[in-house]
């Protein structure tokens, strides 16, 4: 029988050497893949932005990279991440896509 033991160090740094320690690791632990996944999904989508410079289809394009973004920048907000240039700046999002990120 093995059992998941969460590393001291990181035990101490969030206070408690308990299971509400090793579920505190668990969800910081999907809290990190699920904001990598939705990262990966805005580079993506803004991929797919570049290799569509105009004409048809672009509009569908720049609403699925809007929304990516969007839902990037949120999840993001809702982990007290809240440097929105540091984001734009290291994805390169355009200003039509940010253009497209106002009140929803």
């Amino acid at each position: 029988m093995s059992s998941l033991r969460m590393p001291q160090s990181l035990a101490r740094r969030l206070g408690v050497d308990s299971g509400e320690a090793a579920i505190r690791y668990e969800l910081l632990e999907e809290q990190a893949h699920s904001l990598g996944r939705a990262g990966r999904k805005v580079e993506m989508a803004l991929a797919e932005l570049r290799d569509h410079p105009g004409g048809e289809g672009r509009a569908v394009v720049l609403k699925a990279a809007a929304d990516a973004v969007w839902g990037f920048l949120v999840q993001r907000e809702v982990m007290g991440l809240r440097d929105r240039a540091a984001v734009i700046a290291q994805y390169g999002i355009p200003r039509e896509v940010l253009a497209r990120l106002g009140a929803r």
